[in-house]
């Protein structure tokens, strides 16, 4: 014949004995521990679980941002079915693109201070250079792992994150990958008062001296957009 094993008491009843009479002890325990629901957590999520919250989040807090927009903006097939970057074939000519080229030496001549007889240097206009706007330069394919890109010239009418495209004197439409390839844009500069046309180093007839820089594509690839609020750093150049 077996005999059965006291029962411990529970931890708490002998607690709340040592406070309380043993009348009120168990009562206490009965109304406040032992019947009282016990709420279990759920189980831990795991780390996946975790990337899948947090992706959650940013859809939907970019669609909101989305939808709270005004006006809402078009979205990439919506663009290409409108068509919103096609250039008109009868439109592509190189004499209609003359004058925007004409406000873009404008425009550099402002980044560039040349009017104030600025110095120019790497240091001083290095930042603006690659921050600038290049809609209406024109360029000129130096150097290329392509060697039919070498020698293109032409005014760009599209500056996109990885390519140029330019229209050339031919009128040809030409897109010009920016990876491997370096390019070349001259902006015209008036000699100084008191210079004859004779004096100025490299001026041509109507006394202007040209400003030569050279663009290395694989440090340039972003849009123009993104350019303007960037901070760039210097590197070394991988040259092609």
């Amino acid at each position: 014949m077996t005999s059965t094993p006291p029962q411990k008491s529970h931890i708490a009843h002998t607690l709340l004995s040592r406070a309380h009479s043993p009348d009120s002890a168990t009562q206490q325990f009965t109304e406040r521990i032992k019947q009282k629901p016990l709420f279990l957590r759920a189980t831990s999520p795991t780390a996946s679980d975790n990337r899948s919250r947090r992706r959650l989040h940013r859809l939907r807090k970019k669609e909101y941002f989305i939808r709270h927009q005004k006006p809402r903006p078009l979205s990439a097939r919506q663009k290409r079915e409108s068509g919103l970057y096609d250039l008109p074939k009868e439109e592509c000519k190189y004499a209609i693109f003359k004058g925007l080229h004409e406000l873009w030496v404008g425009y550099m001549h402002e980044i560039l201070d040349v009017k104030g007889g600025a110095h120019i240097s790497p240091v001083s206009h290095g930042s603006k250079l690659v921050s600038a706007d290049y809609h209406g330069a024109e360029v000129e394919v130096v150097r290329s792992r392509c060697a039919g890109r070498v020698g293109v010239k032409g005014i760009v009418v599209r500056d996109t994150k990885f390519t140029f495209v330019v229209v050339t004197e031919r009128d040809e439409v030409k897109t010009i990958p920016k990876e491997h390839t370096i390019f070349r844009f001259v902006v015209p500069v008036l000699g100084s008062e008191g210079d004859g046309k004779d004096q100025v180093e490299g001026a041509d007839n109507s006394g202007y001296k040209p400003l030569a820089f050279e663009l290395h594509g694989n440090q340039f690839e972003n849009r123009p957009v993104d350019r303007a609020n960037k901070k760039f750093k210097w590197r070394n150049i991988d040259y092609v």
